[in-house]
């Protein structure tokens, strides 16, 4: 649907701009835009391989192993029938710790074997009809909302486009985020009261 949307507004634009004699001025947009694509995949490129791997360098020391202990309290408050061992505790806490760092594009890995360690342990419980369990819906509603403490991704963002401050965002970030955050555990704590079909959302 969104691909339909692009086109479709893109294909808008050019007709709107053949209308008015702007065509000259889309392709230099189009040029300008290509070239500055291509800088800002180099800039995040770097940004994202080195907290990517500073996370595959965490995994394997037992860093995250240990954080994961440490947020057993944190992990038994949001999924209190996720059984604390299991890898998807692991693997939630390794994204979690990523998403806290404003690595959006750095969480992603770590978030899809989250949902694949989510879905064995449905089979494990026998449940496999393919429906959402309240782990699943809880994890996605908090990835979405993601906490940041230091938004890496939008600080280079801005370091590229020349911002004479591209830490001022924290602050905002911050708030805006914990808050986000907080509606989205109040909502899955909600829906899964009112649910009550059988432990689903």
């Amino acid at each position: 649907m969104l691909n339909y949307l692009w086109a479709g507004m893109i294909l808008f634009g050019i007709v709107v701009a053949a209308f008015q004699g702007n065509l000259n001025a889309v392709c230099e947009g189009v040029i300008a835009s290509s070239k500055e694509a291509v800088e800002l995949l180099f800039v995040m490129a770097g940004v994202v391989s080195m907290w990517n791997g500073l996370l595959h360098i965490a995994q394997k020391s037992g860093l995250v192993d240990q954080l994961t202990q440490r947020m057993k309290p944190l992990l038994k408050l949001l999924f209190p029938h996720l059984p604390i061992e299991h890898e998807a505790a692991q693997y939630i806490s390794a994204n979690f710790i990523a998403n806290i760092l404003g690595l959006g594009w750095a969480c992603t890995p770590t978030g899809l074997q989250a949902m694949k360690a989510l879905q064995k342990l449905e089979w494990e419980r026998g449940n496999d009809k393919g429906i959402a369990s309240d782990e699943m819906c809880t994890f996605l509603l908090l990835n979405i909302s993601s906490l940041q403490l230091i938004p890496i991704n939008m600080i280079a963002y801005r370091s590229q486009y020349g911002s004479a401050s591209p830490a001022a965002v924290v602050g905002p970030a911050l708030l805006a985020t914990a808050l986000t955050t907080a509606l989205a555990f109040v909502i899955c704590k909600v829906m899964c009261v009112i649910g009550k079909r059988g432990g689903r959302i």
